[in-house]
């Protein structure tokens, strides 16, 4: 027995099960809210109708067939196939080129858009585990796979790494960062004085496991003492010693490339003080695995936000529209890091995707930005996907390939015209399963 499945943009899922060609079809409807995500099951359909379940298997094949697939790695692939047994995708490719099983379930996604789950690189999650879990699973309804939260997690959080949480993303995490003192600020990262001081902190975050160290180089406008080159230095050369990354929130040109000298291996925002000289951009080019997270500041100007409406409530969408407006200090701010970035783009520079701060839907907007900045939609979805993949050191996440987890959002229009169309979501399939999106998680 087959399933035969359509998109329907009005009613989500439709399912015909089919004995025969020949015989009556049964026929169920279901709002593909209705899909609960399962780690063992691809698509099953909340109260179930008679004649509408899905072929018994332990590990049941589905295949998503017509769509426009971007893979991820600037390859994009019209009328694909996508072959899915259980959390893992086994084949991707033309639909002529992919050979479908009896007995799967079959998913028509003509005119639609296929794209990897977006990885954010940098976020600030929630604390307590309750709270943090409600982060992750808001991360999953905007079609978000993996968070990598820099340098605010207490330790008694860090057992949720590596655990595939229904309807969650993925988390990963630097626990407590390391910075100067900054009285009035967070006291969850270490606050350093010297150089001892420094390899006493990262002694401890590799003792935990941390996924990576996060640092501030940064005087928070003139407030503090920020990490000398000298501790940084420190830091960076500790944590290598025990196989660990560093990455630096920064802001001024001069630090950035004494962060480089020291062997930084990652800058969490780009040079915010000024525009980039010739010396920078040779830096970035003599260390081509050196990442750039930009995190590009508000553009200070008037957005639509109409597309928020139904995942958050109105108030919340009130406080977002009260602070919605143009502001010229803003405009300038954002306009120094965009000429950055693209200027470190065009000289060939690894850019990943973060959005800082606790902003589920952030990634989308910080796609747009990444694009009006003069990146194309092509290079902002590699970044956001293939790349920031990468960089957390993922060999099963990022691109939609034969192996590879089953994380994609289904788009009712093409990102590649319009980078805000990642906004357009039809569905979001994690690790095979379907999100469910029909309530806004609260």
């Amino acid at each position: 027995m087959n399933t035969i499945c359509r998109w329907s943009s009005a009613i989500g899922l439709s399912c015909k099960m089919r004995s025969n060609p020949a015989t009556a079809s049964s026929v169920c409807g279901a709002s593909f809210a209705a899909l609960v995500s399962s780690v063992r099951v691809a698509i099953v359909v909340v109260g179930l109708l008679a004649g509408c379940a899905t072929p018994p298997s332990e590990r049941p094949l589905t295949a998503y067939e017509g769509a426009r697939l971007i893979v991820g790695d600037g390859r994009v692939i019209e009328n694909a196939t996508l072959l899915v047994e259980g959390e893992r995708i086994v084949q991707a490719g033309r639909a002529a080129d992919v050979r479908v099983p009896a007995g799967a379930t079959r998913v028509s996604v003509a005119g639609k858009t296929v794209m990897p789950m977006i990885i954010d690189t940098h976020v600030h999650l929630s604390s307590g585990r309750d709270a943090l879990l409600r982060d992750l699973r808001l991360r999953a309804y905007y079609g978000v796979s993996t968070a990598l939260s820099l340098g605010t997690d207490g330790y008694e959080v860090l057992d949720l790494r590596g655990q595939a949480i229904p309807g969650a993303a993925r988390f990963l995490s630097a626990g407590r960062g390391i910075t100067m003192q900054e009285p009035g600020r967070t006291t969850v990262p270490y606050w350093v004085t010297s150089e001892a001081d420094a390899r006493k902190a990262v002694e401890e975050l590799a003792a935990r496991k941390v996924d990576i160290v996060k640092i501030w180089v940064d005087t928070r406008d003139g407030k503090y003492k920020k990490l000398s080159p000298e501790i940084y230095g420190a830091v960076i050369d500790e944590a290598h010693k025990r196989g660990l990354r560093v990455t630096a929130h920064l802001f001024d040109l001069e630090d950035a490339k004494g962060l480089i000298r020291a062997g930084v291996d990652a800058l969490a925002h780009g040079v915010r003080d000024r525009d980039i000289d010739d010396e920078l951009l040779a830096m970035f080019k003599q260390r081509p695995n050196l990442v750039l997270t930009p995190n590009l500041p508000d553009r200070g100007v008037k957005v639509d936000l109409d597309w928020l409406r139904a995942g958050l409530s109105a108030n919340e969408l009130a406080m977002l529209e009260a602070a919605n407006t143009d502001r010229r200090v803003a405009q300038a701010f954002y306009g120094i890091q965009a000429r950055n970035l693209a200027k470190l783009n065009a000289a060939g520079a690894r850019i990943t995707l973060g959005t800082d701060g606790n902003r589920p839907w952030g990634p989308h907007e910080e796609m747009r930005d990444m694009v009006l900045a003069g990146m194309t939609p092509m290079q902002v979805i590699v970044a956001a996907t293939r790349n920031s993949a990468e960089f957390l050191r993922f060999a099963d996440a990022g691109t939609l390939q034969a192996g590879k987890s089953a994380d994609f959002i289904v788009l009712d229009a093409n990102p590649l015209d319009d980078i805000i169309n990642t906004r357009r979501i039809s569905a979001v399939i994690l690790r095979g399963a379907a999100v469910d999106r029909a309530q806004p998680v609260r």
